[in-house]
């Protein structure tokens, strides 16, 4: 999957704009004149950066400022840099990036998110969009869609791939028809305690949680439980499952497991298969 989210990345190129002429006398004025979009991309595979980073940079009118491997990444260089758009991949590690769209946002409010994933259930989407996310490209459209993407959530307006406007638009005649109105799933977590989760999921002991989120090992064990009694799961591969299942985090294991694996919990299998 992957080499097919690359291969259309890494050849396609967005035709140089035509110079644009004014009725008047005065000289034709390029379009790349005016103040570049400044772009940044984070996501976890450096592969699928790089042929993002390739069609972005093709266009005159944005720059790539900044790359991240994971939302935490994302969230510093954010706060540092302050670009116009902020692509994010969704499953990525120590921070995905529901988590990273929200602390973005509330760092950096001026900032526009657009999110470039595999998934295109309603209820991730409908998650982001509450959150503020403008935009959610799947990246198999992205050698397509991305440049027009990043243009439109600039400007402040909604940007989706075809499936999931579409996928929307029936879940609003469904419910009008139902006369019902769209329904939020509200996460009970905190996002400290979504921060943990998504942490244990990833194999961090206490101690390695401690380090990564700058708060005590008495802390963490307090947010653990929280989690374990809020989500009534008390073991780590129960609330490993959770995570897969919300999105948080995908799960990283060797392929010759996978005989097993599949027979063995086909949840972890299906979605460790998903991740391009």
């Amino acid at each position: 999957m992957l080499r097919d989210i690359i291969r259309p990345l890494t050849t396609l190129k967005e035709p140089k704009p035509e110079t644009q002429r004014s009725s008047g006398s005065s000289p034709a004025t390029p379009a790349g004149c005016a103040a570049k979009i400044t772009v940044l991309l984070a996501d976890d595979h450096n592969i699928v950066r790089e042929g993002l980073r390739l069609l972005i940079e093709s266009a005159a009118d944005m720059q790539v400022v900044a790359e991240a491997e994971n939302g935490r990444q994302a969230l510093q260089k954010v706060i540092e840099l302050r670009p116009d758009v902020a692509v994010l991949d969704l499953a990525m590690p120590i921070l995905n990036g529901l988590e990273a769209t929200k602390q973005i946002l509330k760092a950096a409010p001026e900032t526009k998110i657009l999110i470039l994933s595999s998934y295109t259930d309603e209820e991730r989407v409908r998650q982001l969009v509450h959150e503020g996310a403008l935009g959610y490209l799947i990246k198999q459209s992205a050698a397509t869609d991305l440049l027009k993407a990043i243009r439109e959530t600039r400007k402040g307006n909604a940007f989706f791939s075809p499936c999931i406007s579409r996928k929307m638009l029936e879940q609003m005649r469904e419910n009008f028809v139902n006369g019902g109105s769209v329904q939020r799933k509200s996460n009970t977590l905190t996002t400290r305690e979504t921060e943990v989760l998504q942490l244990i999921a990833e194999g961090y002991a206490n101690k390695q949680m401690a380090a990564e989120l700058c708060i005590s090992i008495k802390t963490v064990e307090k947010h653990r439980q929280a989690v374990m009694n809020k989500l009534n799961i008390h073991d780590v591969a129960g609330l490993t499952r959770h995570a897969i299942a919300k999105g948080f985090t995908m799960p990283v294991f060797d392929p010759a497991q996978a005989p097993a694996l599949r027979a063995e919990d086909p949840l972890v299998f299906e979605a460790s298969q998903a991740r391009p």
